[in-house]
């Protein structure tokens, strides 16, 4: 809640400037809690970043980016880790976009190989968004996989995201060629919780 005006929704800001985001302290999904991303996880994830599975989808994921991320070098994303039991499984992060007309929110994540298909990806997405629609007062989130992530984008699906359309050579793939992405968003009103 805004504690000048009183609403939900945060103060409308000049064109251009973006608050600092602040990390909040802990996320609870139903089986996931989301935390502010520390130092001392960077290992964990770039062992994570060099699994097939997700360094097919996900370039980069390196010591410098992670702690970067970590000590919230980057203004314009927010990263947090994802949790299962104690245990460290993944990275998701958000970026918001406050110019009044284009208000919205983006979210991305990868997760280790031996969690995929359990509902933690899932999970961790419809814990973000929540916070992402009640406390930061987005009303769109959108999210950009690779369009050949079919298990990611059923995963989006039943959150509740629904295709917006193929974004053509989006990406470009390990191998150097350029490769497309699906552009789907979250209205409020369509989250699955």
């Amino acid at each position: 809640m805004d504690p000048v005006t009183g609403s939900r929704m945060p103060a409308m800001l000049p064109r251009g400037t973006l608050p600092r985001m602040r990390p909040p302290t802990v996320l609870e999904g139903e089986r996931v809690h989301l935390r502010p991303l520390a130092v001392a996880d960077v290992t964990r994830l770039v062992e994570i970043g060099t699994e097939p599975e997700v360094a097919r989808w996900w370039q980069g994921i390196t010591a410098d980016s992670l702690a970067e991320k970590a000590a919230g070098a980057d203004p314009d994303v927010t990263a947090l880790a994802i949790e299962h039991d104690d245990e460290l499984v993944g990275l998701i992060q958000f970026h918001e976009e406050l110019d009044p007309e284009y208000r919205h929110a983006g979210i991305d994540l990868f997760l280790t190989a031996t969690r995929h298909g359990q509902g933690l990806g899932a999970d961790a997405v419809s814990t973000l968004a929540r916070h992402l629609f009640e406390e930061r007062g987005h009303h769109r989130i959108t999210i950009d996989p690779a369009a050949a992530n079919e298990r990611a984008i059923r995963s989006y699906r039943r959150v509740g995201f629904r295709p917006v359309g193929v974004m053509r050579e989006y990406w470009r793939a390990p191998d150097g060629t350029w490769q497309d992405g699906l552009l789907l968003d979250l209205l409020r009103d369509d989250l699955v919780c």
